[in-house]
């Protein structure tokens, strides 16, 4: 595997906000945190254009650019940001044990995963393309939604938080469409129920999308099917959201971490404590709930002072 081992007092294990900011928190302790990037350097943040709820930016931000400066932050207290991903673990042990882009090999004394998840989205090309452009279509109601006020808008999805977004975007938009697949909701009942009563909400029943149409720069209708009769319809959009769950980043661990049964990572109540002692996760990897920046950032600082805390209590 690798003829050279190094070894590490904190192995930071993505980026995003909860790795930039457990990187700020541990380099301040004196961990000498040592973080690789990922797939994704920035994590999902860097997919949106304008990032209006985090604290602190009074006039927003674009979602790379705070990233830059988390980032230069970090790096300003010490923090060694690297480019590559982990490929393996062997947590089985004392010495925690990982493999960056199946070469390097890297004893950590700590390791905190902040692998995030993955927003899942139709595949379609249209999609794919305004989602590129930032022009109409996202994953996250929370997030996105204050862009289209008082406008009509389309999401696909059947589950607890496809019901939840669409509720949420039934109070800020004119009309919010919501596409089914089949012929029933996977919603709990109380969810289905409250956007079932909500008047300005279209539940659109054995109905996928076809297409994502636009202008070319943004989204203006979506093209819809009945999997029953097969007539396509076009809806007029500006906002197109996809709720169609996410994946969370921890294929790897599943060997010696306690996931659960969508692969969030487990962490003991009230901490970033994973089941395997030295071991902390923060952001995304471990919270299938609220999923924004600001929480990853917190549980991101969590997983630094927990770390922190491990290592004090060691020697």
């Amino acid at each position: 595997m690798s003829d050279t081992i190094e070894k590490v007092k904190c192995l930071i294990i993505g980026s995003g906000p909860a790795g930039y900011t457990a990187a700020i928190y541990a380099a301040r302790a004196n961990m000498f945190p040592v973080l690789y990037q990922g797939q994704q350097p920035g994590g999902q943040l860097t997919t949106t254009n304008e990032v209006e709820n985090f604290p602190g930016y009074p006039d927003g931000v674009t979602g790379p650019e705070m990233m830059v400066q988390l980032q230069e932050q970090a790096k300003r207290f010490g923090s060694d940001i690297r480019d590559g991903w982990a490929t393996k673990v062997d947590f089985s042990g004392a010495i925690h044990k990982v493999w960056i882009n199946d070469t390097i090999e890297i004893h950590a004394d700590t390791v905190i995963i902040s692998t995030g998840a993955t927003a899942k989205y139709l595949g379609l090309p249209s999609e794919q393309k305004y989602l590129q452009l930032g022009g109409g279509v996202s994953a996250c109601a929370v997030c996105d939604g204050f862009f289209y006020r008082n406008q009509e808008v389309v999401i696909v999805g059947a589950g607890d938080s496809a019901c939840e977004e669409a509720h949420y975007l039934s109070n800020i938009c004119k009309k919010v469409t919501m596409l089914v697949r089949s012929d029933k909701f996977r919603a709990s009942r109380i969810m289905e129920e409250r956007v079932r009563n909500t008047p300005n909400i279209e539940i659109l029943l054995h109905t996928e999308t076809e297409e994502v149409v636009g202008d070319g720069q943004v989204v203006t209708a979506v093209k819809a099917k009945n999997r029953t009769t097969g007539e396509v319809t076009e809806i007029p959009a500006t906002g197109f959201f996809v709720a169609i769950g996410h994946k969370p980043n921890t294929d790897i661990f599943a060997d010696y971490l306690d996931l659960d049964e969508t692969g969030y990572i487990k962490n003991i109540p009230g901490t970033a404590k994973t089941n395997v002692a030295g071991v902390f996760v923060g952001g995304d990897a471990a919270d299938h709930v609220y999923r924004q920046a600001i929480t990853a950032a917190g549980t991101g600082c969590m997983a630094a002072l927990d770390a922190e805390r491990y290592l004090a209590a060691k020697h």
